[in-house]
């Protein structure tokens, strides 16, 4: 984490970026994609391991363990991630090689482990380049990431089990246990603040001055960039002074490390004018800073076949430069914030019947999951890990139970009693319960579950609860009272609460995205009040193809800016 990016309207609150929460324009999108789809916004985590009373397969000493750790995707594929040190005659060793694994909220990371058993005569060889199927198996264990860095110890103890022969069913034989501990690396923590100018920049439009904004990257092999960070737009300014930045040291790689900063002109259609740039690292922009000094921009420069840089009269300055550890979203979960998951779903008419093939809410007998079912399973499956008692309040809304009048906010599981349910689980069953008793209608509102969710919050902050919640809603159409909405977000703006929805089916849902603060201006009430933060992410569900990063995921890897937002605006401090 450690990313700010934002556009026109200003600084958007990134973990560890900008604190300030605004909109970014299109520009953004394919920045915001290269960095999640390559886990840049994770923490760097260091797992260490330790096991007891272990099998002793030896005759004449004990074990010799070593082990090995997988990385198990969505399809149950492992793949090597590591392997330890052999511990010599050990049932109770303590491994000293470690782990590092980037913490990606968004994805369900599962780890597995096997411990083997080496033999006295491969002992001098690398154990990179040991047979597995010559060791002896001494069991195996399996954990989520998230399960070891939100307990408050960030250690979970596992059963290593073993069975004789896998293709006979029965529970497995326990045979120790395996400690896995995890540390956040120091770099994840460690930021810097800098408040960075420009004088006399070249003005590129017709009419008007230029619209500049920066764009930092980090420089890695072969001189290619990756780009970490962007400011705000700042309009018809030729001497601009933006918003501070902050870039983690776990970003950039370390001061020393080279940054190319670029300076562009905005253009609405996305296609930006490079004005001028600069290549130095956080150490020579503190340099700068302490000097007072500014250095030149330049502009790469075609003359005849070759390039060549010409220096330009603008300069950027460093106005201010500061380096501080920050809390991290992983700090907040270990000092014992929770996340708790709530699900809104849409039952209007629009959907189609239910029980036709071409209904959105259509129950595929083969087991095919619907759109509805897609986009709880893939919110619900990650953020389960961070609420502790699993039961989740789940609503439908836009339609008339049996004997009653149409519902704009009905409990899921048909109780006029409760809301939650039990798990992931629960909310599919009282979906699927919920077709078949109650009838499709309309208009769509959102007004009443979000008013309901914000409730629940605001209980929750009163009685001095250390959670956050996150609102889930499933809808296929545009919202109907868009006003009656607004006033009900920019409410609960100001409380422990992010609001997710996902649009299913092929409307057009381009109306819906105002809710989006990130793709136009800050949402603003009816009586004029203007949202303190951007609560609300919407996105349309997609098929995804091979190989690409869930809209799910992308939408869920925004939620701990929008919980770091409301902790830091409000200087909430984790128990750690």
């Amino acid at each position: 984490m450690g990313n700010c990016f934002s556009d026109v309207a200003g600084g958007r609150a990134a973990v560890g970026g900008s604190a300030d929460a605004a909109s970014a324009a299109a520009g953004n999108d394919a920045v915001d994609h290269f960095l999640k789809s390559r886990g840049l916004y994770g923490s760097q985590i260091e797992l260490s391991f330790s096991a007891t009373n272990m099998r002793d397969r030896d005759v004449l000493s004990k074990s010799d363990p070593m082990l090995v750790g997988y990385t198990k995707g969505r399809d149950g594929t492992l793949t090597e991630a590591f392997r330890t040190e052999v511990v010599l005659n050990s049932l109770n060793p303590t491994w000293i090689a470690k782990h590092t694994i980037t913490f990606q909220f968004e994805v369900v990371q599962t780890l597995v482990f096997h411990a083997y058993d080496v033999d006295t005569q491969f002992h001098n060889i690398d154990v990179k380049m040991l047979k597995l199927e010559e060791q002896q198996f001494l069991g195996e264990a399996s954990c989520v990431l998230s399960e070891v860095v939100t307990r408050p110890s960030r250690s979970l103890t596992l059963d290593l089990v073993y069975r004789e022969d896998p293709t006979i069913p029965g529970n497995p034989r326990r045979c120790g246990q395996l400690i896995v501990h995890a540390e956040e690396c120091i770099s994840s923590k460690t930021t810097t603040e800098m408040i960075l100018k420009c004088s006399n920049l070249e003005q590129k439009d017709l009419f008007s001055r230029s619209d500049p904004f920066l764009l930092i990257s980090k420089i890695v092999e072969a001189g290619l960039p990756i780009p970490v960070c962007k400011t705000e737009v700042l309009k018809n300014d030729n001497h601009p002074i933006w918003k501070p930045v902050f870039l983690s040291i776990q970003q950039v790689g370390s001061k020393e490390n080279p940054l190319m900063i670029e300076c562009f002109n905005f253009n609405s259609s996305g296609k930006h004018d490079l004005i001028g740039k600069v290549q130095k690292s956080l150490a020579e922009l503190e340099k700068l800073h302490s000097s007072g000094e500014g250095v030149h921009l330049f502009l790469p420069t075609t003359i005849g076949h070759s390039y060549q840089n010409k220096l330009l009269k603008s300069q950027i300055f460093v106005e201010n430069f500061s380096q501080s550890s920050r809390h991290t979203f992983l700090d907040y979960l270990t000092g014992g914030c929770e996340l708790n998951f709530m699900v809104a779903i849409d039952f209007t008419a629009s959907n189609g019947n239910p029980r036709l093939p071409d209904s959105l809410h259509y129950l595929d007998p083969s087991g095919r999951l619907n759109a509805y079912q897609r986009a709880i399973i893939e919110v619900g499956e990650v953020l389960q890990f961070y609420d502790s008692d699993k039961r989740f309040p789940a609503w439908g809304f836009g339609a008339r139970p049996i004997d009653g009048p149409v519902s704009h906010c009905f409990n899921l599981n048909g109780s006029n009693n409760h809301c939650e349910v039990d798990g992931v689980q629960g909310i599919m069953i009282a979906y699927t319960s919920a077709l078949y008793n109650v009838s499709l209608a309309g208009p769509t509102l959102f007004g009443p579950v979000i008013s309901n969710a914000a409730l629940i919050a605001s209980q929750s902050l009163a009685n001095g609860g250390r959670k956050y919640f996150v609102l889930l809603i499933i809808t296929d159409g545009v919202v109907t009272d868009l006003q009656e909405t607004k006033d009900a977000i920019v409410k609960a703006s100001d409380l422990p609460l992010s609001i997710l929805i996902v649009g299913v089916g092929g409307a057009d849902f381009k109306e819906m995205e105002i809710l989006d603060a990130d793709k136009g201006d800050r949402l603003e009430s009816s009586t004029g009040r203007v949202a303190s933060r951007d609560i609300v992410q919407f996105i349309p569900l997609r098929d995804v193809q091979s190989g690409e990063i869930s809209v799910v995921q992308e939408l869920l890897a925004e939620l701990p800016t929008q919980f770091l937002s409301y902790m830091r605006s409000r200087n909430i401090q984790p128990n750690i």
